[in-house]
């Protein structure tokens, strides 16, 4: 938390703003001062010049794996984390996963069509 040095002023934050990429993650800590939103902590961190694709106007933000305002005030020990779209939709992949057992005709694949324990 931040805490105030001998004249009464705030002293900066720390915080850190990490952006995972296939292949290589982009993590860095720095401080700022009390009152910065997470745009303005994103682009003090220098994300936005190691990766050009990152755009925090349309990508989901979030700290600690909450999801965030991009307006949002980050407070001392924050993680700002900046989210890649989905490549594949959670659920039809699942599907396509268990439609594939099933067709090899495995027993897990076919547990389910039982419609009991057992």
């Amino acid at each position: 938390m931040a805490t105030a040095d001998e004249t009464g002023a705030a002293c900066a934050l720390r915080i850190s703003v990490c952006y995972a990429r296939p292949g290589a993650a982009f993590l860095k800590e720095l401080e700022v001062p009390p009152g910065t939103t997470i745009v303005a902590a994103i682009g003090a961190s220098g994300l936005l010049q190691a990766c050009p694709e990152v755009d925090p106007a349309t990508m989901r933000v979030g700290i600690f794996g909450k999801l965030k305002t991009p307006d949002t005030v980050v407070r001392a020990g924050d993680r700002i984390e900046i989210y890649r779209p989905l490549v594949a939709d959670p659920k039809s992949a699942r599907r396509k996963r268990v439609q594939k057992i099933r067709q090899a005709g495995t027993r897990e694949g076919q547990k389910w069509l039982r419609g009991g324990a057992n």
